[in-house]
């Protein structure tokens, strides 16, 4: 029984193990975009979205080639729910959450807080609040802000940071991580 639970951890670990040292090297997001290839043939996103109670776990890039159906799937997620706009997902940023996702080694699902804003939206939000940016990348369909069950602020943003491939926002006191397809950048406790 020991070897069969060995043999089935060694792709996981080895993944993992290849993604882990990948990273590291990983100084641009075309050498994130590189680890992701060296991880498998597949590229897998696994989220729930508390606001609309909607869940997805989609293979979206097989062997090289996005799928255009996933994708489409991965837009209509991450919509605006205020008003149901959507918007087409950066598959840079898709990229990230799903190599941040394997980097965490869970079962566990994001849960999506928000993925696109419509301009209504976001005008909306900077009127409540100082910490939302005139031209948020959440605009341009680049940006996600996710939690995880059983990760705290800390792992996701640090996982997410160690990509190398965008921003990674830490909100430790409203329990969420931004992670966005722009400039590789920190901030946040």
């Amino acid at each position: 029984m020991t070897s069969l639970t060995a043999s089935s951890i060694s792709r996981r670990g080895l993944l993992g193990a290849f993604a882990a040292t990948a990273v590291m090297a990983a100084p641009s997001y075309t050498n994130a975009a590189g680890f992701l290839r060296g991880g498998g043939d597949i590229r897998r996103v696994k989220m729930y979205n508390g606001r609309t109670g909607e869940n997805i776990d989609t293979i979206y890039w097989i062997e090289g080639q996005y799928i255009g159906d996933a994708m489409n799937e991965v837009n209509r997620f991450f919509r605006d729910w205020r008003n149901g706009q959507t918007h087409e997902i950066d598959s840079r940023t898709v990229d990230i959450i799903a190599a941040t996702q394997n980097l965490l080694d869970s079962d566990q699902p994001y849960t999506l807080i928000s993925g696109y804003r419509s301009p209504q939206t976001n005008a909306m939000l900077r009127s409540n609040s100082s910490g939302v940016a005139r031209s948020s990348l959440h605009l341009r369909g680049q940006a996600a802000d996710l939690r995880m069950q059983g990760r705290s602020v800390g792992q996701m943003a640090r996982a997410a940071a160690a990509c190398r491939a965008g921003g990674v926002g830490r909100y430790s006191g409203s329990n969420f991580v931004h992670m966005d397809s722009g400039p590789v950048r920190t901030w946040g406790s």
